[in-house]
């Protein structure tokens, strides 16, 4: 018996996981819930990045309050949802949002609203 311990490759410790997989083929039609295609409510979502390796990298600064805000976000999604994330992926989920949004309504978004102070 050998007492070598098999590790995984860098094609497993790298690979696409979970919506990030599904999302990255751009010939894959969108579904809804239930998998049909046929009744997909948005045809191309803006979508975070996920559990993905990242190539760029951004320095944002925030207040402590902010901070504290977020880390308590961060708890609250693994307390009551049972969502373990860390804070980055929850800020790449908010940017997601919010860029959807500003796609969808334009002037009427909430960036914009908050931006322009209307």
């Amino acid at each position: 018996m050998s007492r070598r311990v098999s590790l995984p490759g860098a094609e497993e410790l790298f690979r696409r996981t979970g919506q990030a997989a599904e999302t990255a083929d751009p010939t894959t039609e969108p579904r809804s819930a239930n998998g049909d295609p046929r009744h997909a409510s948005v045809p191309n979502p803006r979508r975070s990045s996920g559990r993905v390796k990242h190539d760029e990298k951004m320095t944002v600064y925030v207040t402590a309050d902010e901070l504290l805000d977020l880390e308590h976000a961060r708890l609250r999604l693994r307390r009551e949802w049972g969502v373990g994330v860390d804070r980055g992926r929850v800020v790449r989920e908010a940017i997601a949002i919010v860029l959807a949004d500003m796609e969808a309504r334009g002037a009427e978004s909430e960036l914009v609203r908050r931006l322009t102070g209307t």
